[in-house]
């Protein structure tokens, strides 16, 4: 974990609802496997879940990147600043 932020994460408590959905529909998906549904039907629902998991991600990102990236890049320390362009090199090879 970064030095930077560490002691002030953004709160995403506002987004358990959401994660809440996506985990609702994943139970769903596995019980159209149990049913033996068609399998379309079923594919539909994993692209749904998959954009609701890019939709989750797509706004921690920003918020990474609007607090613990910003305020690293205002710090004139010049290895706080690599630190976060590794973090977000591996962030995005994974």
């Amino acid at each position: 974990m970064s030095q930077f932020c560490k002691n002030k994460h953004p709160d995403y408590a506002a987004h358990l609802p959401r994660l809440n959905r996506i985990e609702g529909q994943i139970n769903g998906v596995k019980k159209m496997i149990t049913d033996r549904r068609y399998c379309p039907e079923i594919i539909m629902q994993l692209k749904a879940v998959r954009s609701a998991c890019q939709s989750i991600e797509s706004v921690l990102l920003e918020s990474h990147l609007n607090s613990c990236v910003v305020d690293a890049f205002n710090t004139s320390d010049s290895a706080v600043k690599e630190e976060k362009i590794k973090e977000l090199t591996k962030l995005f090879k994974k």
